[in-house]
């Protein structure tokens, strides 16, 4: 019971709340354990005590009592050690499946989800949040159940001695608890303002570094350093502000626990003068009261960090617990068509950006999707992809629904090449492998050969073996777009998505490229989204997108026939084309 609780609290495995439970046991047996000192401590003090108490004089056995220390040190190191392992050892090994169970989840969620959500705060969640996590599950949470634990065996100890006593040593704690839970929705409350001011300077930071050479040529770097600074000083003032409330909370606590101690002197002093206890158990009970408090500081400490950490924690689990796209992942399909039937789309319920989309892109025929900035053509791409699932109507590929089909499982039938070209800080070898994880070298090299890669590359200090920074900082747009189509090329798929994959490319390298290209595609379905109406010259098939609606579609020949749209465009181009300085 008390596992599958912080389970469900904590958002932990059935393994690690079974260890936490564990940990949570061992951290009490070890807090007892450092009582069998003071224990032995009282006994001694009792038999020198005996003659000022009317008993016989007892002389201590100090071997004996040598061999109760060594013995008693032997308990705490195995307690200890026991504690360790179940709390710290399965702590970080939870801490890693946490990470591991939260990118799992974000690989399986639909790539839509990524366009409206901030990666710098899902970076922040799976990388601090856990490490802070790390922290209350290895120090607060066994901690604090573990001092409750040994703190009421040690009351009942204390309640055999004397109830009187007991009761005027133990009173405070119960109220210093309160006092700390009194204030836990200002500690809440203020954690969240800190975390969101930290997220807010994160992104801001983020957003100067790689808009730095814009920043330098436009002389901006004074205003956004200010607006920098302005945002740390308020990060600076949140915390200060967060840790007043939590030490109000704890330190009001602490000051009610010192009362324990003054209680116990006021009643011991009172039963001693009416001679109702020994002066033993009044030394017993101030020794007591010394050592007692010690486990609820602490866990006044460690409830604080909780009451802050739970908002991480609903972070984590909010991750954890989003709905994931699943689908068929076993299916046929009867050839690659890719049929749009009356599908209207649009985000979270604003304006329609599609209204009554219906097309087919046939297997081994090139679809063009044209028209003006924000007509739709990239979101037509993506719904063809399943990066989203239309508001109505159907997207279906090979005669199966996209909605019923699993992403991960259908993406393995597409090559796409978006104008925003994503490499990693790996040599130009492997960033093409991630078309074909097990392609051999001669595979990759061919695929960069017909991606006009092999040129460049040679050039490079270590060739295909070359490094090439985050996100290709070491190449070229045009390098970098290259690099990206020659994964295309390697990954084969049946359908293929270009984004303005040639938008980076001078005239003479674009040709080289659409003549690799007109290899990758001979028989599949391609769908290539372009804006240079020499690009899509020889497209079977033109859809002219205009606010969201087709204006027309056709092929070109039919298209230009027409006073239309299309005609239009390409009319304006030629004409851009003659322009001079």
């Amino acid at each position: 019971m008390i596992s599958e609780y912080l389970s469900k609290r904590f958002g932990l495995t059935k393994e690690g709340s079974n260890n936490l439970v564990k940990g949570i046991i061992y951290t009490a047996l070890q807090n007892i354990s450092f009582m069998i000192p003071i224990g032995l401590y009282s006994l001694l003090l009792y038999m020198w005590l005996s003659p000022l108490t009317g008993g016989e004089i007892i002389e201590p056995n100090l071997g004996l009592f040598i061999v109760l220390i060594l013995i008693a040190l032997g308990i705490i190191f195995v307690f200890a050690w026991k504690q360790y392992h179940f709390v710290y050892n399965t702590t970080y090994g939870e801490s890693e499946k946490r990470r591991i169970n939260l990118g799992e989840n974000l690989r399986k969620l639909p790539l839509s989800f990524f366009e409206n959500r901030d990666l710098a705060d899902l970076t922040s969640t799976i990388m601090n949040d856990c490490t802070d996590l790390e922290h209350v599950f290895s120090h607060a949470v066994p901690q604090l159940i573990g001092s409750i634990i040994s703190l009421i065996i040690a009351a009942i100890g204390l309640f055999v001695f004397d109830w009187r006593l007991a009761i005027a040593l133990l009173w405070v704690v119960p109220v210093a608890f309160v006092i700390l839970y009194v204030s836990r929705a200002l500690i809440y409350r203020e954690g969240n303002v800190v975390l969101n001011n930290l997220l807010d300077c994160g992104d801001s930071m983020q957003e100067s570094i790689e808009s730095i050479r814009d920043l330098k040529s436009y002389n901006h770097e004074a205003e956004y350093s200010s607006k920098l600074n302005g945002l740390t000083r308020k990060i600076e003032k949140s915390r200060i502000k967060a840790e007043l409330m939590t030490a109000m909370g704890v330190i009001s606590g602490n000051m009610v626990l010192k009362l324990g101690f003054v209680s116990v002197i006021l009643v011991g002093s009172y039963l001693i003068m009416n001679s109702q206890i020994s002066i033993f158990t009044f030394l017993i009970f101030l020794i007591a009261s010394a050592t007692i408090y010690a486990p609820v500081e602490n866990g006044l400490m460690f409830l604080s960090e909780i009451y802050m950490m739970d908002m991480k924690v609903d972070r984590t689990k909010e991750i954890e617990e989003l709905v994931i796209g699943g689908g068929l992942t076993e299916y046929s399909l009867d050839g690659y068509d890719i049929e749009f039937n009356n599908v209207n789309f649009n985000y979270d319920d604003l304006k329609d950006v599609l209204s009554d989309i219906n097309f087919t892109a046939k297997q081994g025929e090139v679809t063009a999707l044209v028209g003006p900035s924000g007509g739709g053509k990239s979101t037509v791409s993506k719904l063809a992809a399943r990066f989203w699932d239309p508001v109505s109507g159907e997207v279906s590929l090979g005669g199966q629904d996209l909605s019923k089909l699993d992403s991960e499982k259908l993406l393995e039938n597409f090559s796409i090449v978006f104008q925003d070209v994503i490499l990693f800080n790996n040599t130009i070898m492997e960033n093409i492998r991630i078309g074909k994880k097990d392609a051999s070298d001669e595979e990759v090299i061919n695929a960069a050969k017909l991606a006009e890669c092999d040129e460049f590359v040679q050039k490079l200090p270590e060739g295909y073996d070359t490094v090439i920074g985050e996100n290709g900082e070491l190449l070229s747009g045009g390098q970098r777009q290259r690099i990206s189509i020659a994964r295309a090329l390697l990954k084969d798929a049946n359908v293929i998505l270009l984004d303005e994959a040639t938008s980076f490319l001078d005239v003479e390298n674009e040709s080289k490229i659409q003549k690799a290209l007109s290899e990758l595609i001979k028989n599949k379905t391609v769908i290539i989204i372009a804006h240079r109406m020499r690009t899509i010259s020889n497209a079977d098939k033109i859809v002219v997108l205009d606010d969201g609606k087709i204006a027309e579609q056709g092929s070109p020949e039919e298209l230009l026939s027409k006073d239309g749209l299309f005609k239009r465009m390409v009319d304006l181009q030629n004409l851009s084309g003659e322009w001079k300085i």
